[in-house]
């Protein structure tokens, strides 16, 4: 059995901050070592190797900090061993910049009890921009000091592919492949990936579903010399760096209602797929951030809410949903989870991914379940109750839900209790969902950015579900 200490006390000594993979198979490496490796060598995903913990002081100051000024902060408890705080400080403030709300990520009251995080006033428009235009301005950045050929690679149920794009077209020293599921993105995903003209973008659209993409993706990444051949890096939340930067927003919300008079805990609802937007709140939580229960709100695609149900994770059958961003079997965020869960233990994790792997399913004991579920309470949403809160909301409150939002606001409804209070993170702007929005009769305009794409040309090629076809497209790309 080999477990770690998962914690050190926040202080005013330097963290000497190192990452380690959830299934023990990789020495201690530094940040820059660590997102450049993406997936782990030995198949599992980097974790650090220990969390700092906030004391109520450091919470108390930070409390009246900008977003930038926030981010800044956090991030230099992960990364400041390998980027100097003035460089860090200037990849933040430029990816924030891009942002059309000067709080980037502002907190909207709907009731004394629910608050709607508004994560998608990024160049997407979706959630996925908080993470990744720091993403590509920290590749770029580590592409110049170190010479490192950056070829990014990953798989998207929707917004990912845009926002990933979006944070590296153009750059220098850098190319980016995306899969995506061939027909099963909404319409104005698909074009926000597929008008991209830059010649350092391909996008292949997968015959097959999200986790058909993902699976590519893993696959690649663990044949190592592969890997290794074309310079592949993540920019899917198996990079380390994409979570570390969701736990902002968390934290930045918290201080949003402590300014308003709240001083106890907050849950947080949160839309869940691939459980890297959850797990970063986890994360929050475990440095120390009061919060009360991290809601998991799942369409029909249900598997992590039947896991906090029963202690049993095992994928059902895939269903298509209005919520395709969140239409995602296999979790691949779980696996850090599994971590935390059993203390650090990567023996035990990596028995349990290896039978997953063999057997499709990973059981817990109900010791294990309970401690689940004092962090997590879970609840699935079906496709008509998630139209439904949408128009519920846009006529009782004026505020339009896109169908991802709308799933958390649902189970957050579910949840309510007297005296909770409770956030619910708004992942995407209703504009990139409106085919299920018109479905309740309801109109919207267009953003001016959004409206600009259905007149553009497409650049994007059809491949089939299968490894050998995206390497022969990889090759030649990134070749």
């Amino acid at each position: 059995m080999r477990r770690r200490p998962l914690h050190t006390q926040c202080c005013d000594k330097e963290i000497d901050m190192k990452y380690i993979s959830t299934r023990g198979g990789v020495a201690p490496i530094g940040f820059t070592d660590a997102i450049l490796m993406g997936l782990a060598d030995d198949g599992g995903l980097l974790v650090p190797e220990q969390l700092p913990r906030l004391s109520d002081d450091a919470l108390k100051a930070w409390r009246s900090l900008s977003y930038p000024e926030l981010a800044l902060e956090l991030l230099a408890l992960f990364m400041e061993e390998d980027i100097p705080r003035d460089e860090l400080k200037r990849l933040v403030d430029s990816s924030y910049a891009t942002f059309r709300d000067p709080h980037v990520t502002p907190v909207v009251k709907l009731r004394d009890d629910l608050h709607v995080l508004e994560l998608f006033h990024g160049p997407t428009f979706a959630f996925k921009d908080v993470a990744l235009q720091f993403l590509g301005n920290l590749y770029a950045y580590v592409s110049r000091k170190t010479g490192s050929v950056i070829h990014i690679l990953g798989a998207t149920s929707g917004d990912t592919g845009a926002s990933a794009i979006e944070g590296v077209r153009g750059k220098e020293g850098i190319k980016i492949c995306i899969l995506h599921p061939h027909g099963k993105v909404s319409r104005v995903q698909e074009l926000q990936m597929t008008t991209v003209q830059d010649d350092n973008v391909l996008n292949l659209a997968v015959e097959g579903t999200f986790d058909d993409c993902q699976r590519i993706i893993k696959e690649l990444f663990a044949d190592v010399p592969f890997k290794r051949q074309y310079h592949l890096r993540a920019i899917n939340s198996i990079n380390i760096a994409r979570i570390l930067a969701q736990t902002v927003y968390y934290f930045y919300a918290y201080f949003r209602l402590a300014e308003q008079g709240h001083a106890g805990p907050v849950n947080f609802s949160v839309p869940t797929g691939n459980f890297g937007d959850i797990f970063a709140g986890y994360i929050a939580k475990r440095m120390g951030l009061p919060v009360g229960k991290l809601v998991l709100a799942t369409n029909e695609n249900d598997i992590l809410a039947r896991f906090v149900a029963s202690g049993v994770y095992q994928p059902g059958e895939f269903r298509g949903t209005y919520s395709p961003s969140m239409d995602i079997q296999v979790a691949s965020n779980f696996e850090r989870y599994l971590y935390y869960l059993y203390d650090g233990d990567t023996g035990t994790v990596a028995a349990l991914m290896e039978r997953f792997k063999s057997e499709g399913r990973i059981e817990v004991p109900q010791d294990m379940l309970r401690r689940v579920r004092e962090d997590f309470a879970a609840y699935s949403v079906s496709n008509e109750e998630c139209l439904d809160t949408i128009a519920r909301y846009y006529e009782s409150y004026g505020y339009l839900l896109d169908p991802h939002t709308a799933c958390g606001v649902a189970a957050a409804d579910k949840r309510s209790d007297e005296g909770e209070v409770t956030v619910s993170l708004s992942t995407a702007h209703p504009a990139k969902f409106d085919e299920a929005i018109r479905l309740r009769n309801i109109s919207q305009v267009y953003p001016e950015p959004i409206q600009t794409l259905f007149g553009k040309p497409r650049r994007v090629t059809v491949v089939g579900n299968a490894n050998d076809q995206v390497k022969e497209q990889l090759e030649a790309f990134f070749g």
